[in-house]
């Protein structure tokens, strides 16, 4: 491979743009190579280019966004996705796949939602190194994105990140971090937006010290797609690959080299790990990859990623035995399966509801009628085909409702102005509901909404998210029992916007977002508050039932422990459950959010069957980000380890001291004098001479009154004689320490 060292100063600085609008640029020795959208499927523009899935693209397996994968809870299934996704890109000439997203949801009106995994780091994290570990066993590098702070699209080519250090480290880099350091992907790619006014393409702090120094990253970093501002700034701070091709940048870069402005040794490091980038390049002759079989893939991972949020009087699973079924709503017909923008996929195929609904139907003998219920757009009259629906909904024995969001109600490029889903939609639902036996509701869209205004009023909900081009055929298996919902909710949905932890702080203002809910982002906002939402993180049901019981924690260091928990099919079929284990607050000088996911696992079993599932509580599932320290710690003291089906819902706690970090603060005379007090090797010594000079006040009602004061401020007011007095106990003992 071509040393970046032997190439001309010229070569190696246009090596640090690309080439065109996909492609990294050639120079001797070096092959350009092909980067292109992600990360569900493959999207290799094949005409005009563009980033926001405008143009056409080659056909490809559209396997379900993140939002679905998500709510699988499954890691496996997710590497599969990977390495499915991979095969095809190299057989498209791709070398890298510009995927997967691990941005936290930290708002559920963020446009691009359903291009990330979680609310939760932990999930994010776990999925999105599974994901890259997938995609580069089988050949295709990766990038993860976007890397940071980018959970907004409003202003998103400029808007200004506000957030307080620990916050950062604990939610919104935790995702990166574990996958940098289990994956190795080949890039990630810097986000857009500005953090404390700072580009992140041009940000050193986080390209550099945390990316590369902390986490000991190796790979190539490339920047969104127009995200360079200054092209000599962003080299300096650790960029690698401007993308697209800038056409004065390299030109810019050699006159700064020139000028003494950026050191040559930068630029030489840079353009090598361009170079070792072309090892992901494919051959010209890769085997076609088998399509059906990716097909089938996707299907049988739409089928584990939709959620059964309610099942009441148990509505589903349909049945020969459930009469003739109404299938209602536009969205049953032309589906909506995928996110818009950048990531949009020319799908091989598309499985369609209401034609494997009818096929279900008919090898039952059970008649399926068909009501559009309501028009997509301006289509159709929505009186009468509301009325058409009720009355097909009237003659039925089951009522299938499908409803939701529009492509044009939430893509990448526009945040979403509320919850809800469109009126018209919230009318029908009520409508037939009223008219039907038993009412169903699909959801559909690469978010959460609002159901207050009919939730009660119905028997079942589906969320189905957007469940890929199979994603027709697995609602069909779950409405109809031939798959079991397995799906649990990676997000929480709120009863209302304004119970939301950032609301009021989205989408900023004056160019400036600020993070004022801190830590509790998602599930740690409504636990810590106490704020019941309509369902919670982790909530899913399935059409059997699961018994979690002798819950045991065993403590395997200073910091870490391990949880042994057995799990039991109590039902009639075959399922999964999804163990969630929790840290339910904890000690230490910091708010500690009231719960948050430590680990997991999704078991599958039989019915009947049991299994003892053990599951490591490492260092990080107990310890803070100390931000003067610039350290993780765990405080010493006793923890409470939770299981639950959800945030919500517990199974059984346990307790578990830990010795944790042993922290000896360095002290003087701006620490409080309860800092002294408290102090492990001075703290003795301070005691008494406090108690000393107290006057014979209880040295605990002094430290209640004065523990807060500085001791050099407390010092400098002790009056007179019996003052002077005092300061000399005091300062003997701080003389001592």
């Amino acid at each position: 491979m071509t040393s970046a060292a032997d190439l001309p100063l010229e070569d190696r600085a246009r090596l640090l743009t690309g080439a065109d609008f996909w492609t990294t640029a050639p120079a001797p020795g070096v092959p350009s190579i092909v980067l292109t959208d992600g990360p569900h499927g493959v999207r290799r523009q094949v005409g005009a280019s563009d980033h926001l899935g405008l143009n056409a693209a080659a056909p490809a397996t559209c396997f379900p966004p993140a939002v679905a994968v998500g709510s699988s809870w499954n890691p496996d299934l997710a590497r599969r996705i990977g390495a499915a996704v991979a095969a095809e890109a190299r057989a498209l000439g791709v070398a890298v796949v510009l995927g997967p997203g691990v941005n936290i949801k930290r708002h559920p009106l963020c446009g691009r939602n359903f291009e990330y995994y979680s609310e939760d780091p932990l999930l994010a994290g776990t999925l999105g190194a599974a994901a890259v570990q997938g995609l580069q066993s089988a050949g295709a590098g990766a990038s993860v994105k976007h890397f940071a702070l980018n959970n907004q699209e409003t202003e998103r080519m400029r808007i200004s990140v506000d957030a307080d250090p620990r916050t950062v480290r604990e939610i919104y880099l935790p995702a990166f971090e574990t996958i940098v350091r289990e994956a190795a992907p080949a890039t990630v790619m810097c986000s857009y937006n500005r953090i404390d006014g700072v580009h992140a393409s041009e940000n050193p702090w986080l390209l550099t010290t945390v990316l590369r120094d902390e986490w000991g990253f190796e790979g190539l970093v490339v920047s969104d797609w127009g995200a360079v501002h200054d092209p000599v700034a962003a080299v300096r701070a650790g960029l690698d690959l401007e993308m697209p091709h800038g056409p004065h940048s390299a030109g810019k870069v050699v006159a700064a080299v020139r000028a003494g402005a950026l050191d040559e040794a930068v630029v030489t490091r840079a353009a090598q790990r361009v170079i070792d980038l072309t090892r992901w390049a494919p051959s010209d002759d890769e085997p076609a990859p088998d399509l059906d079989a990716h097909h089938a893939l996707a299907r049988e991972a739409a089928a584990e990623c939709a959620v059964l949020l309610r099942n009441e009087n148990a509505a589903l699973p349909l049945g020969g035995a459930s009469g003739s079924i109404a299938v209602i709503g536009e969205l049953a017909r032309a589906p909506r399966y995928q996110g818009g923008g950048s990531s949009h996929i020319n799908a091989t195929r598309v499985d369609v509801p209401l034609d494997e609904i009818a096929a279900r139907g008919a090898d039952l003998g059970v008649a399926v009628e068909f009501a559009a219920g309501y028009g997509l757009g301006d289509a159709g009259d929505g009186e009468i085909l509301r009325s058409e629906a009720v009355a097909a909904a009237a003659r039925s024995g089951v009522t299938v409702v499908f409803a939701g969001l529009t492509e044009s109600e939430e893509s990448e490029g526009f945040d979403r102005p509320d919850l809800a889903i469109a009126p018209q939609q919230v009318e029908l639902i009520r409508a037939v509901a009223s008219a039907a036996p038993r009412t169903v509701v699909v959801l559909v869209g690469g978010g959460v909404v609002e159901l207050e205004a009919w939730h009660d009023e119905v028997d079942a909900i589906l969320e189905a998210f957007l469940l890929g081009q199979g994603g027709g055929a697995a609602v069909a298996d779950l409405l109809f029992g031939m798959a079991e919902p397995s799906g649990r909710l990676a997000e929480t949905i709120p009863h209302r916007l304004e119970e939301t932890p950032a609301f009021g702080n989205f989408p900023g203002e004056l160019g400036t977002v600020r993070y004022g809910e801190g830590l509790l982002v998602g599930y740690r906002w409504y636990t810590t508050r106490g704020i019941a939402p309509r369902y919670p993180f982790g909530h899913g049901l399935g059409y059997t039932d699961f018994a979690v019981d002798d819950l045991a924690v065993r403590a395997t260091g200073p910091d870490a422990a391990t949880a042994t928990v057995r799990v039991t099919n109590t039902g009639s079929r075959a399922g999964s459950h999804v163990v969630q284990l929790y840290i339910g607050g904890g000690p230490g000088p910091v708010l500690r959010p009231r719960r948050s996911l430590a680990a997991f696992r999704k078991v599958a079993l039989d019915p009947g069957a049991s299994m003892t599932v053990s599951i490591d509580l490492p260092r990080r599932a107990f310890a803070f980000w100390d931000e003067p320290r610039g350290a993780w710690v765990t405080a010493p003291g006793t923890y409470k380890v939770e299981v639950g089906r959800s945030s919500a819902d517990i199974d059984a706690a346990a307790e578990i001291p830990l010795d944790g970090d042993t922290i000896v603060d360095a002290l003087d005379m701006e620490s409080t004098i309860a800092e002294w007090a408290a102090h492990p090797v001075a703290g003795e010594d301070f005691r008494t001479a406090l108690a000393g000079a107290a006057g014979g006040m209880p040295v605990d009602q002094l430290l209640e009154l004065a523990g807060s004061m500085p001791l050099g401020k407390a010092l400098d007011m002790l009056p007179g004689p019996a003052g002077d007095e005092a300061r000399a106990r005091l300062e003997a003992a701080v003389a001592a320490r």
